[in-house]
């Protein structure tokens, strides 16, 4: 009997803290999604949508390539509807290397249209930006938390049509947590959340010198099979400002493949593939 006693603490034990590491990473989330509101009293907000599309495809088993395109729909001072101004259209194109299980480096080159965006002014707006970033991951049976370091080079055209570079740094952390599996596969649900802070170099326009932002993100998403998923999120971006800051509402959808072209190539291939001899069916 003391044998399953002791036994019995042990789970107890082990069940209180994985309880208190939860407990802490949802208060971590709280404190630094509701700080900024304590800082910041004159707030203009936007109401804004997305959708996005990734192409994911796998190179070698070390190397993968990504391209990215998205719109931004926002409200806007002259406009209180969303779906009336395309205030960004971007691009992004992506090369990972997976050094291993828990680490992955990334390189990108991404082009902006920007295009009466409220962090930047009434101007048309082109930015081609540069970025290094890696992502270390903590996996754990039940749920992953990722932190993200990223240096970006920021190349654009402010009023004059002159293009000025900035430089920002970011760091995010993210939590994923399956729903109805210990792990993301084909028919899972899945929730996400992130936290992620911007600092930036100085430059002409108003605002803090070094601290750019905060954003944090909260939604969930469905693995429709291994090759596609869609995900359902919405972020809320603070911009503090001198002169105000500026909050951004944005609810986004994105659709994620792997591997598209490839797998559609194999399907026209079994649609369209000769059937065998009748000899070799007996």
């Amino acid at each position: 009997m003391q044998f399953f006693g002791r036994k019995t603490r042990s789970c107890n034990l082990d069940f209180s803290i994985n309880s208190f590491r939860e407990n802490l990473l949802f208060i971590l989330f709280a404190f630094l999604f509701f700080s900024p509101f304590l800082l910041y009293a004159q707030i203009t907000d936007y109401k804004q949508f997305t959708p996005e599309f990734q192409l994911n495809r796998a190179i070698t088993d070390k190397w993968a390539a990504e391209f990215d395109i998205n719109n931004t729909f926002s409200s806007t001072p002259s406009q209180d509807k969303v779906f009336k101004t395309v205030i960004q259209g971007s691009g992004h194109i992506w090369a990972h290397y997976f050094y291993s299980p828990r680490w992955k480096f990334s390189s990108n080159l991404s082009y902006f249209y920007n295009h009466d965006t409220p962090e930047i002014g009434q101007y048309d707006s082109k930015e081609w930006r540069l970025a290094l970033q890696g992502i270390y991951y903590i996996h754990k049976i039940g749920y992953t938390l990722n932190t993200r370091m990223r240096a970006e080079i920021r190349l654009m055209t402010n009023e004059e049509g002159v293009f000025e570079d900035t430089y920002r740094y970011r760091q995010m952390l993210k939590f994923i947590k399956p729903i109805n599996s210990q792990v993301l596969r084909q028919g899972v649900f899945y929730a996400v959340a992130s936290e992620e802070l911007y600092f930036r170099s100085t430059y002409k326009s108003t605002g803090f010198h070094y601290f750019d932002r905060n954003m944090f993100v909260v939604g969930g998403g469905y693995m429709i099979n291994n090759d596609l998923q869609v995900e359902l999120t919405y972020t809320n971006e603070l911009i503090p400002r001198d002169n105000g800051g500026i909050l951004n509402n944005l609810i986004s959808v994105t659709f994620t493949t792997n591997n598209l072209f490839p797998n559609i190539k194999h399907k026209v291939g079994k649609l369209f593939a000769s059937p065998p001899p009748d000899d070799e069916k007996e």
